[in-house]
């Protein structure tokens, strides 16, 4: 609804990945190369980490886009809390071969054939896991144990993980000192910084269609709240962006001011600091409990009460049987 007012044609903030607005800082650029080159080299294992909202899912986008104009073969799994079966019949499903009714053996070994077809041709083909920070260990070890899958020349599957830090925790563990040893790329995704952070914004209004203007839409000021409030994490600037553009076409306002992102910030509760949300419960905790003795107290006076008017009652009575 704001895009007319702004002078856009469309929306340049969604929080879905979408490769066109990919925004390509020294960091992000490494990490996609990383992946390009991973792949296409035969590398076998690439490795990507970053905190939550850091953009990993759409560079597996923006890969994957890559993948297909090179006629390179990928399966792509997002939710990999599977057994082993389940996983290797997805895996299968998705490079559109046969699995239903198979052994996990047989799984294997028709996959075995695909990938040495897939080499004899000059070609390879991928497996890009996201969210690899939930996958079992017996997992991990079975996609480990894929890597065995190569010619003496060249592995015949290349795997990208990309996941959260707590996937290098897991790399890091004695138990997966195999499969660390066969990664051979790894980078780490991290926040932007202020200049980054103002480049990302203008490059999303010009690809939404801002002309000369765009570059004022957002005041240096805003801009700096903007960071101030989301640490640089590009999931959160899109949210504080978006709904700062609705704020400002409601308030009329051509231009994005501290004052409309911190109104922002505020609603989404960004403004509130980390481990902060401890205090009021334990505020809560304490009211709870000054609320429970005043309680008890008048339940001990009401009783003191009804024990007395009921021992003056006894009284009365005996009185009048006399």
């Amino acid at each position: 609804m704001y895009r007319k007012f702004y002078g856009l044609t469309r929306n340049p903030f969604e929080i879905s990945p979408d490769p066109y607005f990919f925004y390509p800082t020294p960091r992000h650029n490494e990490a996609l190369a990383n992946l390009n080159y991973g792949v296409q080299r035969r590398k076998g294992f690439v490795v990507v980490t970053g905190e939550v909202g850091t953009g990993k899912t759409l560079l597996v986008r923006c890969l994957l886009d890559s993948l297909n104009r090179n006629q390179i073969a990928f399966a792509y799994m997002f939710n990999p809390r599977l057994s082993v079966p389940d996983f290797l019949r997805y895996m299968l499903t998705d490079l559109r071969l046969p699995a239903t009714g198979r052994t996990k053996s047989e799984m294997l070994a028709h996959l075995n054939n695909y990938l040495i077809a897939r080499f004899r041709r000059g070609t390879t083909a991928a497996l890009i896991v996201d969210e690899a920070q939930l996958l079992s260990w017996e997992l991990l070890e079975e996609i480990r144990l894929l890597t065995n899958l190569e010619t003496s020349q060249q592995k015949l599957l290349q795997i990208v993980l990309v996941g959260q830090p707590e996937l290098d925790r897991k790399l890091d563990s004695p138990h997966l000192r195999q499969l660390k040893q066969r990664v051979g790329l790894r980078c780490r995704l991290e926040p932007l910084g202020s200049e980054d952070l103002r480049g990302y914004i203008h490059r999303r209004l010009e690809l939404a269609g801002a002309n000369s203007h765009g570059s004022t839409i957002f005041s240096e000021e805003g801009i700096a709240a903007i960071h101030r409030f989301s640490h640089g994490i590009p999931r959160l600037i899109n949210t504080l962006c978006e709904n700062a553009l609705v704020a400002g076409y409601v308030k009329q306002m051509k231009q994005i001011t501290p004052e409309i992102v911190q109104e922002v910030a505020s609603d989404f509760r960004m403004d509130v600091p980390a481990g902060a949300a401890s205090a009021p419960e334990s505020e809560d905790a304490e009211s709870r409990k000054k609320a429970l003795k005043a309680l008890f107290r008048m339940i001990e006076e009401l009783d003191g009460t009804a024990e007395k008017q009921l021992d003056e009652a006894k009284f009365e009575s005996g009185v009048k049987t006399e």
